[in-house]
């Protein structure tokens, strides 16, 4: 990766290169503030920590009762105390098992950058920064005299590669959309700013001189003096031993109570902001939190001449970030072999690790490299201290969907300081309102599934791999090796003997698409046990990794070598016919005495017809979407079926349950928002999840029809089995199947819901019948492209919790008839007009680079919105991309309206022409 450097031995002193390289010598693990034996270099923070300071805290004897508890004295549990008083609610404590900060916060690198690859992390940042930056409006005003230590000395990103370049630019196209400044240097520019910096290798930087840094121990202690200063609680040295939860509607579990060392306090919301022993405290509620602890590190260095004025530099390439501290510098990064603490001690306060230099030197060399004069540069002290991480590398926020009331905002993956205004603004709406007011899906506890979030060896897999890949460029189809094979349907080695690529969602493996017959004489593409990258003495790289080579395949800002092979998928689709496994899906059953009047309330289209299936959008209070699904009635026929008769009830002449069927992706998601909703109405009603009972086939194309009927007995020229929405039961070659006219990527076509012990040969049933006329395999990566060219919607893409069906085109889903769950927004909407909606652009192939999603949207010059999702077509060689914008007032946006405006998409910093209309040209 980079040249080793001599060492200079004429070098007396503790300089970075001559500590790295002395001889390992085996030092106790968990020994806080020691000295090293190996430099003699001691152990301690660049800063003033609350250990020695103090905090502002609540005197007398702890209250009886709270509206809500926050466990946890760091910057998380701080953030949130201070936001919830902000937003009104003044009876909140917060408890501390020791000091504020003691466990993570303290010893934080305490670096704010502002760019990030998704644009609701940009927002978070942007809060956090707005509060220390802002000097009228900001945490200042509220927190008095006490000073956070914001220092705005920007921000270098140092690309070794034009890819790692082109990473950036996309960084720089998506945060041109929320104003923030930033530009792209050449290595003597670089050279210029930062005159320390060897750029010999340099391909290039970016600059945002907007980034900066905080101090951990003064930001805690502000947003803690200005909680207190709003009504707040707080109390240091007590412990919590249990929290006590009783049963409430539909046997559910609801927090009431917290027993501390100082007395109980009664409650129906706790927070859980304990960090690296969130999942012990979590254990106290029967609440599983899925985070690991690793310990993590950054040496301080002595005065490094010509340092002060530099901005803090991160070079992914090299894992390794600099960060400017006084008049010297820390130096950290995330290496591939981090070391795991099993069990996190409860008084491991204030605590610091002994730094082990064989794992930290590779940070010590990329150092020296990129900043050579470290190399005589002495050590005044190393930090190694322990750091949550989680599956995905984002942090574990919103309530547990296993208990009522019971929060989390834990596993912050060392961005917890930089994340820490936005995230507490949204815990704390959360825990208000009912919900954040950004769509914080990527950071919700319900993106993981009940059925692995307990599994210990995913947990620490996924956690490693996330955490080792930290600093690897972000593509837009990347896929984990860890964590893998943890649900399978029963077709999995079929199709993988076919040549499929598999993708993970949701714990499932599902296809994404298909080798040809000369990649497949080549060997199978079977994901193996997690290797760990090698990282380990027990773990070797596994060899000639056909899965991984060819998921690399696709590892690029430009065509990945797999595009062919897709968009051949698609037209198969287009021409033929395609045959898609999607057993992944979430499939429930919504039964009881109340089914009917819950799913009046839950879905904003009219349900529940005999022989109909209905796409349908689930909202919240806000009238932003929750999720699409489609919605169908059980056939009687069909009750005596595994699976379904578990529902009950339809003998004795009730109506049979209803079958919601949704994104496997977020079946966990749309799982727990049914069921709270179930229960905050009190309906007499159950959601029983058949997932892992049924498999789902969807044959599509225009020899759809005429292969099914080679399969089946029944009659497929009635209106009945035609007409789109229809669902019917049927028997292919004696498997009993739901067969229902639906169609995700605009075909004619059918999907099969189908138990799984059926799956296989349903599935061999089709493709014997349908191969001689010209069906194939085809996977989710074509289910991507053709849904994107007929302008269907992706859920959390370009259809959001902050998007109501108006604003994305889906009035039409939207009931006329009835009261529905978020139905007063949508009337006042129909009734008032919106000024926000969702558009396609269309540019040519060849015009440009393509389109991934986060370009930005131009307007008559102006970036005026960005692209939520992207796809390509098949059929005319384009791209297309969705995003939303704002119309001025009194203007109503038509396709004539954005004819007449000049539309590019700027992608890289390069803008390519596009035309503009409401919905996609090729529907």
């Amino acid at each position: 990766m980079f040249r080793r450097l001599r060492r200079f031995s004429s070098v007396q002193r503790h300089t970075i290169w001559d500590i790295a390289l002395k001889p390992w010598v085996h030092m106790s693990p968990c020994q806080p503030c020691s000295t090293s034996s190996r430099s003699g270099v001691k152990s301690g923070v660049p800063y003033t920590s609350l250990h020695d300071a103090g905090a502002e805290r609540s005197t007398g004897s702890l209250p009886s009762e709270a509206d809500c508890v926050v466990i946890g004295g760091g910057v998380a549990g701080c953030s949130a105390l201070y936001h919830l008083t902000k937003l009104g609610m003044k009876n909140v404590v917060l408890l501390e098992s020791a000091k504020l900060t003691a466990g993570t916060t303290w010893h934080s690198a305490g670096l704010v950058w502002r760019l990030r690859p998704s644009d609701v992390s940009i927002e978070l940042l942007a809060h956090t920064r707005d509060l220390l930056h802002d000097e009228e409006n900001g945490l200042r005003v509220d927190c008095g005299e006490v000073d956070p230590g914001w220092i705005q000395n920007g921000g270098l990103f140092v690309a070794n590669t034009k890819e790692r370049l082109d990473e950036y630019k996309r960084l720089m196209t998506l945060g041109s959309y929320y104003g923030i400044e930033s530009s792209v240097l050449s290595p003597k520019e670089t050279k210029e700013l930062y005159p320390l910096m060897n750029v010999d290798d340099v391909y290039g930087t970016l600059y945002s001189p907007g980034d900066g840094i905080v101090e951990p121990a003064g930001i805690a202690q502000a947003y803690n003096r200005a909680a207190v200063k709003h009504g707040a609680k707080v109390f240091e040295e007590c412990g919590v031993f249990a929290i006590e939860t009783k049963e409430g509607f539909q046997s559910s579990r609801q927090v009431s109570a917290v027993h501390t060392n100082l007395g109980v306090i009664r409650t129906n919301c706790v927070l859980n902001a304990a960090g690296g022993w969130a999942p012990s405290v979590g254990a106290l509620a029967g609440v599983r939190v899925p985070l690991v602890v690793m310990k993590h590190a950054y040496v301080v260095t002595e005065t490094v001449e010509g340092i002060r004025k530099c901005p803090n530099v991160r070079d992914h390439d090299l894992s390794l970030y600099l960060k400017l501290q006084g008049d010297g510098l820390s130096v950290g990064g995330y290496e591939n072999n981090p070391l795991f603490v099993d069990k996190l001690a409860p008084d491991f306060n204030f605590g610091l690790y002994d730094l082990d230099w064989d794992v930290f030197s590779t940070h010590i060399e990329a150092a020296v490299h990129r900043v050579p004069c470290l190399q005589t540069t002495g050590i005044k002290s190393t930090v190694s201290g322990p750091e949550s991480f989680t599956a995905d590398h984002q942090p574990l926020m919103g309530e547990s969907p296993e208990v009522r009331g019971f929060f989390l905002s834990c596993g912050y993956n060392s961005s917890g300081i930089m994340l820490s205004g936005g995230c507490g603004k949204q815990i704390a709406e959360w825990i208000v309102h009912g919900r954040p007011s950004l769509d914080m899906l990527a950071f919700d506890i319900r993106r993981f599934a009940p059925s692995y979030v307990g599994n210990a060896d995913w947990c620490r897999e996924r956690s490693h791999e996330a955490y080792a890949k930290n600093y690897s460029i972000v593509f837009p189809n990347d896929e984990p090796m860890a964590g893998r094979n943890i649900r399978k349907d029963p077709l999995h080695q079929e199709l993988l003997e076919a040549g499929c690529v598999y993708q993970e969602r949701h714990g499932w493996e599902r296809p994404g698409w298909f080798m040809s017959s000369a990649e497949k004489e080549k060997g199978l593409p079977e994901v193996l046990p997690y290797d760990y990258y090698g990282s380990y003495d027990n773990h070797s790289t596994h060899e000639n990794y056909i899965y991984k080579s060819a998921v690399e395949q696709d590892y690029s800002f430009r065509l990945p070598k797999c595009f062919d092979t897709i968009v051949d998928e698609c037209r198969a689709c287009r021409s033929t016919g395609a045959l898609f496994n999607m057993s992944y899906f979430g499939k429930f059953l919504l039964t009881g005495k109340d089914a009917q009047q819950a799913a009046d309330w839950l879905f904003s289209n009219n349900v529940g017809q005999d022989g109909k299936v209905t796409y349908t959008c689930m909202l919240n209070k806000n009238g932003g979407t929750e999720s699409d699904l489609t919605v169908a009635r059980v056939p009687q026929a069909l009750m005596n079926v595994k699976g379904f008769s578990q529902a009950g009830g339809a003998d004795d002449g009730e109506a049979t349950p209803l079958y919601v069927a949704c994104g496997g992706a977020v079946a966990t998601y749309v799982q727990y928002h049914i069921q709270r909703t179930l229960q905050d109405k009190r309906f007499d009603a159950e959601l029983i999840d058949i997932s892992s009972q049924f498999g789902l086939l969807s044959l599509q194309g225009p020899i759809s029809k005429e292969v099914l009927q080679l399969c089946t007995e029944t009659d497929l020229s009635t209106a009945d089995t035609t007409q789109y929405g229809k669902q019917f039961p049927l028997e292919i070659n004696g498997e009993r199947v739901w067969a229902m006219r639906m169609s995700y990527v605009g075909e004619f076509g059918y999907e099969f819901h189908v138990p799984m012990e059926s799956l296989v040969a349903v599935y061999r049933s089709l493709m014997s019948a349908g191969q001689r006329l010209g069906l194939r395999n085809a996977g989710y990566r074509a289910i991507d492209f053709l849904s994107a060219e007929k302008g269907y919607h992706h859920w959390h893409s370009d259809l959001r919790t902050t998007d109501t069906p108006l604003e994305a085109g889906l009035g039409f889903l939207c009931s006329k008839t009835k009261d529905y769950y978020g139905s007063g927004v949508i009337q006042q909407q129909q009734n008032s007009g919106i000024s926000r909606r969702r558009i396609c652009l269309v540019s040519d192939k060849e015009s440009g680079v393509p389109l991934f999603g986060n370009e930005a949207i131009v307007c008559d010059g102006k970036v005026v919105s960005y692209v939520r999702r992207a796809g390509y077509s098949c059929s005319s060689d384009q791209w297309l991309a969705f995003g939303y914008i704002e119309t001025e007032p009194g203007v109503k946006l038509t396709d004539k309206v954005l004819a007449g405006r000049k539309y590019e998409i700027e992608q890289m910093g390069i803008r390519t022409p596009a035309s503009a209309s409401l919905k996609s040209p090729f529907v």
